[in-house]
């Protein structure tokens, strides 16, 4: 019989509103198999969850904050189970040392919402959106000039969840899909999503060359950072859209900047930044050919039920005695 476990939910330490949805949905995706609490870190631990076997990380945690927690709990705890991808703010290293395993909710749980985002990005700048908006306000019609998405080749870097969900939608406009992955990318999939080149990071300069539009997919780690900087920038078409739901600090944004402004890039569409939130005096803010949204390209509903049925169901086969699927430490 699956044992019955106290689960501790992480409310997030800035705006602890955002348990609509996220921890609501993984209330009603735990039903009541488990032992469920909601903790403002900012509180003291009531004793009686001070045996806790699960805690979900909502996000939004200084490392201190997490370290004080996990040392308030009476070494039951079996499972940090983060609601969310990204790990490159995470201090692996001591939550290696205190053996405790640490799993996501990787990159599939919220890859549709990211291709929507990158495809709506892609045209708002297709159709000149902001040039739209101003003649609007000037009683300007029938202008601007838009672009069609018919034979536009699109790059994506990193052929992951999110990647190929954007070559799926892609695909119905007419778009050419090239991508780059670590990973070989097989003969099925180049099928499947119509890749016209299937490459690895050597034939990263190639395709960032060849696109009319480049979206970026990867994660952020050492080897990531700055992927795209200067150097490659200059490689893109002057007409070609640099598209960005990932990472921030995967594209130089002084480089980036630098283009746009300079003429030599036909636009960004940018969801995340290296700073958040970002300095809105910046000048890409206020150009024309610039669309940029709050880190949301990920938040949507879809995606909340998703991630919330993935930590029901690592916190299930907690229960069960088996392994946490997604583990990351």
């Amino acid at each position: 019989m699956p044992e019955r476990l106290k689960v501790l939910f992480l409310l997030h330490p800035i705006r602890p509103e955002f348990f609509s949805p996220w921890g609501e949905d993984v209330v009603t995706a735990l039903g009541n198999r488990h032992e469920f609490h909601a903790i403002d870190h900012r509180q003291p631990l009531a004793p009686e969850l001070q045996d806790a076997h699960v805690v979900i990380d909502h996000g939004g945690h200084s490392d201190d904050h997490m370290r004080q927690l996990a040392d308030r709990l009476e070494g039951k705890l079996r499972l940090w189970q983060i609601l969310g991808t990204g790990i490159d703010k995470f201090d692996m290293d001591y939550w290696r040392t205190r053996k405790i395993p640490v799993a996501n909710t990787p990159g599939q749980f919220s890859s549709v919402a990211l291709a929507e985002c990158a495809l709506m990005f892609i045209l708002m700048l297709a159709r000149k959106f902001s040039v739209t908006q101003a003649n609007l306000k000037t009683h300007t019609m029938y202008e601007p000039m838009g672009m069609e998405l018919e034979g536009l080749k699109l790059g994506l870097i990193g052929f992951g969840a999110s990647g190929r969900e954007l070559a799926r939608r892609a695909l119905p406009f007419g778009m050419k899909p090239l991508a780059i992955d670590v990973r070989d990318i097989g003969a099925d999939e180049v099928r499947e999503f119509g890749l016209g080149f299937a490459g690895k990071p050597a034939d990263m300069d190639r395709v960032i060359a060849e696109s009319d539009v480049l979206s970026l997919h990867l994660h952020l780690n050492p080897e990531t950072r700055h992927i795209i900087d200067a150097r490659r920038l200059g490689l893109m078409k002057p007409t070609a859209f640099l598209i960005n739901v990932a990472r921030g600090a995967l594209v130089d944004e002084s480089a980036l900047q630098d283009a746009l402004v300079a003429g030599r890039l036909g636009g960004a569409g940018l969801d995340v930044f290296g700073k958040e939130p970002p300095d809105m005096n910046d000048p890409i803010f206020n150009l024309p050919n610039v669309v940029a949204t709050p880190h949301i390209s990920g938040v949507t509903n879809g995606t909340s039920r998703r991630r919330a049925q993935c930590v029901a169901d690592n916190i299930d086969r907690i229960a069960a005695g088996l392994e946490p699927l997604y583990r990351v430490d």
